[in-house]
């Protein structure tokens, strides 16, 4: 992953759920990073947003990423 290639958002899931879909992401290939704010995580709430995390790959593989998620 280049420090320089913006990241785009390919989804959004709870905590767990991301993180299954880093690890499938990651077996094609296709690096991942989570976004997430700590008071979610450490609550375990996931209300109007907070306990989201965002799934972010580099935006050359945004597509791939997508069909392999079956996101359209």
């Amino acid at each position: 992953m280049s420090a320089r290639e913006p990241l785009v958002t390919v989804r959004t899931a709870k905590y767990m759920e991301a993180q299954i879909i880093k690890g499938r992401l990651e077996s094609e290939g296709i690096p991942v990073l989570l976004s997430y704010e700590s008071a979610g995580l450490i609550y375990g709430l996931t209300v109007d947003g907070l306990g989201e995390v965002k799934i972010m790959v580099p935006q050359h593989l945004a597509e791939e990423a997508k069909e392999i998620l079956g996101v359209v």
